[in-house]
């Protein structure tokens, strides 16, 4: 039914419903009267005294009609009467005699509901269910509801709306990029590998840490093999209805078999596809997501490649999902789509910059190795919180500047310059984070340091020191994380040497990383002479969970855990004597950067470079230890 019959059956529903109403009206409004209502007994009294001529006894009432010279009338008229309540259950044989007496003429009449109540009795609440149907049913229809939960919600790109993203839209990824070219390829021209009779893996599922892009990816390959796209969320197919799920794959499976060549697209699959055994031992399960994976599983079976359909997935945990997905003939090709490195990362801010009026001045690299770790998303992020503050600063293009202050928004957060600190903590801020930035500038494997700030910010961080390496690191040696350990350790130290053993609990983030790091290198790393090369806990990561409430299976005995706390003690217990040393030997250097610190709030690398070079000329102090 399209809108213009669906408007002209409304219409004619509201007319039919206006008739009824008029209908009704009119057989209720009675003429206009000057019937009086009284009691029982004034209607007696009037009735004993001779003023009435005729009396209509009816179900639940007594009328009677005035004389005309009661009523000063010349005859009488229904207008003037008297109107009573009857007594329930009195006996009026008493009142038929005085009626008789008075020679009153009396009579009954039986009350009949009109036929026109008879007729809305029935059609009236007909019609306004049929109303309730019909616009319910459209509803749904239009919504996917009730009478849809076996259709696909996936979203179509086809023939008429081509997807518009291809390679040259992604960057960062140019090994994953490599792979799903045979896919571009063999859905462009499938005789040349049916030729020699290859077959095209069936499904390829795409692994890799959020926002490296892996959806971005599977859109680009739709878009450069020009083949129609299904994309659908795991979390679309499991309702609360047992079953529906697996009606979802079945549409979704025969709706692309008729559109092939194309991809069909799950984002999320852990949400269908997470391993079954998972949950069962501790005693609860999904039937509805378990059915839905059961239906994938045969979908993916019940079809041939060669009919010019591929699956493509997604996922963030590629250790939960279920081996029968993972096995040869369904997800034959796991493609990883890893964080970006710097030549990477500079590629990916190119891609985004082409969309914003950049300054000439601007290098891209320098902001590419200010960012390590961060992901294709965040990238994009740096980029339109640039351009932000370019607007909101007024100026034309966006600038160097803008770019440097996004990149400390999107990792430290936003400057909140309003929270006003007492000078005793802005004080022992100031100590806190020079503690950091002087043994950062003194132990030979910490990254450069950058900036070392007291501003707030939003996360939470009071201030901040900031460190950027200079190249990529996939490994690190034992001295260098002692290293990182003494820089965390760096704030406590240089309170408690200028308070005098006063520590505060401004250290606490820089304690629970340290004592992490600490951890790993005892139980992971193998970094620790008394408990030997050895890994001490299993992690459960990469293996099926039987636990949702322990993400570790701990493989030792109570005296190794109680060896590798003392360990963890005393490693964290001789950098701490070592960072001491470094902050005693420098304390003035100490004192003058917290005392510029306080000053300006904010230092460069720059200045701090000037603030140690005011030292004495005994320089042995500024070679690292």
């Amino acid at each position: 039914m399209d809108r213009k019959q669906w408007h002209r059956w409304i219409f004619t529903a509201l007319n039919l419903a206006a008739i009824l109403a008029v209908l009704y009206v009119s057989s209720r409004v009675a003429p206009s009267s000057e019937t009086k209502e009284v009691s029982y007994s004034d209607f007696l009294t009037e009735l004993r005294a001779g003023h009435l001529t005729t009396v209509q006894v009816a179900e639940r009432e007594l009328i009677g009609v005035l004389k005309p010279e009661v009523t000063n009338a010349k005859k009488p008229q229904p207008e003037h009467r008297l109107k009573a309540t009857r007594l329930p259950g009195v006996d009026e044989s008493q009142l038929l005699k005085e009626l008789e007496d008075q020679h009153v003429s009396f009579g009954g009449k039986i009350e009949e509901t009109p036929w026109i109540w008879g007729v809305l009795g029935w059609v009236f609440p007909v019609l306004l269910i049929a109303m309730i149907y019909g616009v319910g049913m459209r509803r749904l229809a239009q919504g996917g509801g009730a009478m849809t939960f076996g259709k696909n919600r996936a979203k179509i790109h086809d023939e008429s709306s081509r997807m518009q993203v291809t390679f040259a839209d992604v960057a960062g990824v140019d090994e994953a990029k490599l792979e799903l070219e045979e896919v571009v390829d063999f859905l462009k021209q499938p005789a040349k590998y049916q030729k020699l009779g290859g077959r095209i893996p069936k499904g390829v599922l795409l692994v890799g840490p959020p926002g490296t892009g892996k959806t971005l990816l599977a859109k680009a390959v739709a878009g450069e093999a020009r083949v129609s796209f299904f994309s659908i969320s795991g979390s679309e197919f499991v309702e609360m209805f047992v079953g529906v799920g697996a009606a979802r794959v079945r549409d979704l499976f025969q709706q692309a078999k008729v559109k092939a060549p194309c991809i069909v697209f799950i984002d999320e699959l852990d949400a269908i596809g997470k391993s079954r055994s998972s949950g069962r031992q501790i005693g609860f399960s999904n039937d509805e997501r378990e059915q839905t994976l059961n239906q994938l599983l045969a979908e993916m079976d019940g079809f041939d490649s060669s009919e010019g359909v591929i699956i493509m997935a997604a996922t963030n945990t590629p250790e939960v999902i279920d081996p029968a997905l993972l096995r040869a003939g369904r997800f034959d090709r796991q493609v990883l789509v890893d964080r970006p490195d710097l030549k990477d990362r500079v590629a990916i801010l190119r891609v985004h910059a082409r969309k914003v009026r950049m300054a000439e001045d601007v290098n891209l690299e320098t902001i590419a190795a200010r960012t390590p770790g961060m992901v294709g998303a965040d990238l994009a992020n740096i980029i339109n919180e640039a351009a932000l503050l370019a607007v909101r600063r007024g100026g034309e293009q966006v600038e160097l500047r803008d770019l440097e202050e996004a990149v400390d928004r999107v990792m430290l957060g936003l400057e909140k310059k309003s929270r006003v600190m007492s000078p005793e903590e802005k004080e022992r801020v100031s100590v806190h984070e020079a503690g950091h930035a002087l043994v950062a500038l003194t132990v030979k494997y910490a990254d450069p340091l950058h900036r070392v700030s007291i501003i707030p910010r939003s996360i939470g961080a009071l201030g901040y020191t900031l460190q950027l390496p200079t190249q990529e690191r996939y490994l690190m040696t034992q001295p260098q994380l002692e290293d990182q350990i003494a820089v965390l350790l760096g704030g406590r130290t240089a309170e408690e040497l200028h308070y005098g053993g006063v520590a505060s609990s401004g250290a606490a983030d820089d304690l629970e990383r340290a004592t992490a790091l600490v951890r790993q290198m005892v139980t992971r790393f193998g970094m620790s002479d008394p408990l030997g090369p050895l890994t001490y806990g299993r992690s459960l990561a990469g293996k099926f969970i039987k636990s949702s409430f322990d993400m570790e299976e701990r493989n030792y005995s109570e005296q190794t855990a109680e060896k590798i706390d003392e360990e963890s003690r005393r490693i964290v217990e001789t950098t701490h004597k070592r960072v001491a040393e470094i902050l005693m030997r420098r304390r003035e250097p100490m004192e003058r950067i917290a005392r510029e610190l306080m000053r300006k709030e904010t230092l460069d690398r720059a200045e701090l470079d000037a603030l140690l070079t005011a030292e004495s000329p005994d320089h042995a102090t500024l070679t690292p230890v």
